[in-house]
C-alpha cells in the first residue's frame, strides 16, 4: 500500500516542478531607456590593388566573363577597410570597416553594390563599439562628382552603439576608375541606446 502511495505523490510533484524548471524564457517589463544620438565624421578608404590591398574578389560568376565582361556583375569582395579621421589615408586611423559587398551593375562605367559592413572603431571615445551597414549603394559612376551624396542604412550596433538605427551619408573624396581605389568621406547618424 505504501508503495502505490509513493508513485501518485511522485507525479505530482514532477507535475508541480515541471513549469518552473520547464521555461526556456522570462518575460520582462521594459524600462524607460533614453535614446541617444551620436554623429560620426570620417572618411573610409577602399584599396583593392597594390602591395597591401584592403578589399579582395573572393568569389567570380564564371557567366560573368562570358557574357558581362568587363562589368563585375556578380563578384564578391571581402573587405577590411581602414577608417581615418582626415582624408588622406596617411592620417590617424580610428579603426576599420570588415565586410563584404557584392557588385550588382552590368555596365562597367558605373558602380552599384550590396554592402554589409561592421564599422569597428579601436581608439578613442568609442573604442570597441561598432555598428552595421547593410545597404544597397546606389548606381554611381566610377569616378563621381565630389558634389554627389549616396545615403545607406545603418542597421544595429554593438559597444556604445547598442541597437543602433540611423544612416550613413557618403560622398566621394577621391577615386580611380584604373585601379579601383576610393575614399570616402561618411557622415553617420545614428539613434542608440
Amino acid at each position: 500500500m505504501k508503495k502505490q502511495a509513493i508513485f501518485p505523490w511522485g507525479m505530482i510533484f514532477c507535475l508541480a516542478i515541471a513549469p518552473v524548471y520547464g521555461q526556456y524564457y522570462e518575460i520582462v517589463e521594459p524600462h524607460a531607456m533614453v535614446e541617444k544620438v551620436t554623429r560620426l565624421h570620417f572618411f573610409y578608404h577602399d584599396i583593392p590593388v597594390g602591395n597591401n590591398p584592403t578589399t579582395v574578389l573572393i568569389a567570380h560568376a564564371n557567366i560573368t566573363d562570358n557574357f558581362f565582361s568587363p562589368s563585375p556583375f556578380g563578384s564578391l569582395y571581402a573587405m577590411n577597410d581602414p577608417l581615418t579621421v582626415g582624408p588622406d589615408l596617411t592620417s590617424t586611423v580610428i579603426g576599420n570597416a570588415q565586410g563584404m559587398y557584392i557588385a550588382l551593375s552590368h555596365d562597367p562605367a558605373k558602380f552599384t553594390a550590396v554592402f554589409y559592413a561592421d564599422f569597428g572603431f579601436t581608439t578613442g571615445r568609442f573604442n570597441g563599439s561598432s555598428f552595421s551597414l547593410f545597404s544597397r549603394y546606389p548606381p554611381t559612376d566610377y569616378v563621381p562628382s565630389p558634389d554627389t551624396i549616396r545615403e545607406m542604412a545603418i542597421v544595429g550596433g554593438r559597444g556604445a552603439f547598442r541597437m543602433a538605427k540611423g544612416f550613413a551619408l557618403l560622398r566621394a573624396t577621391s577615386s580611380n576608375a584604373t585601379t579601383g581605389n576610393a575614399s570616402l568621406e561618411f557622415n553617420v547618424t545614428l539613434y542608440h541606446y
